[in-house]
């Protein structure tokens, strides 16, 4: 069952706040809380607050349990840009764009929890590829002459 959360016009670039969301991509929701705790982004508190909005709806209005979720989708897309004009020299005036963004996070308890850990290891050493030899020209004169 998938549940979604959305912040709109939080007030942040789109592009500054994909940074973030790119980290908790497929991550577990608990798992991701966590690293969100220790990002320093202005996003990582926003986009925290979401995901704890869509944790508290999977557990209020669905009845799932925190240690199932994983974070299927997080994007962000950007809200209407709110537009000033700063004074410039001899009177004329610069445009000032204040970005906003929407935060919209999808969980879901359908796809299984892998962690780094429990990830197989490979068994075989990596093989060492043989170094190929290439004569200089310089060389090749100092043979053909000896």
């Amino acid at each position: 069952m998938q549940v979604i959360s959305t912040y709109r016009y939080a007030k942040i670039s789109a592009f500054k706040a994909r940074e973030v969301t790119r980290e908790i991509q497929g991550l577990p929701a608990v798992d991701a809380l966590q690293l969100l705790a220790f990002i320093p982004k202005k996003a990582a508190p926003m986009i925290a607050k979401t995901l704890k909005s869509a944790i508290a709806n999977a557990e209020h209005n669905n009845n799932l349990r925190p240690e199932l979720l994983v974070i299927k989708e997080a994007v962000i897309g950007e809200a209407p840009t709110i537009k000033r004009v700063r004074p410039k020299a001899r009177g004329s005036a610069g445009p000032i764009r204040k970005r906003n963004s929407h935060i919209r996070i999808v969980l879901t308890d359908e796809v299984p929890i892998v962690r780094r850990s429990d990830k197989p290891k490979s068994t075989g050493k990596a093989k060492a590829k043989k170094a190929t030899v290439i004569n200089t020209p310089s060389e090749a004169v100092l043979e053909s002459n000896a």
